[in-house]
């Protein structure tokens, strides 16, 4: 079983969680944790997230800020033999490694794969506009 988890501080991982169950109606074991909400130490809140976690399980964790608390709050559990973490959530990340097939793990490779993808997403419009070419057929 591949479980996704979105992690966040705040409510970030709920609101990214809804937009992503819009887009891809519903598909996948996609959990939320927003980190800081109530009282609960945040790595208690990873460790009951992760109490149904097999060996042979596969979790892939997306959190909001590389080195952040909620981060290192998983980092540990990366000794799980297929246990990964990608920081700097953005949805097309999330969605490139949700729709890979479930019925073998990810690679290394397919992870890097759908993180420079993600990272080509991220664009400043005004500029990339700005670059686009002119349409010659607009002058006739």
């Amino acid at each position: 079983m591949r479980k996704i988890i979105i992690a966040s501080h705040d409510r970030m991982a709920e609101g990214i969680k809804e937009t992503l169950n819009y887009i891809t109606k519903g598909i996948g074991n996609v959990h939320a944790l927003s980190a800081y909400l109530t009282n609960t130490p945040v790595k208690e809140e990873v460790k009951e997230l992760l109490g149904d976690v097999g060996e042979e399980d596969e979790v892939v964790v997306f959190t909001d800020l590389l080195g952040g608390s909620v981060n290192q709050a998983f980092a540990p559990y990366m000794t799980h033999p297929h246990f990964h973490i990608i920081a700097g959530i953005n949805l097309p990340v999330i969605i490139s490694v949700l729709v890979q097939p479930d019925d073998e793990y990810l690679t290394a490779d397919q992870i890097l794969n759908a993180v420079n993808e993600a990272r080509e997403q991220l664009v400043y419009v005004n500029d990339f506009v700005a670059n686009m070419p002119k349409d010659d057929e607009e002058d006739e």
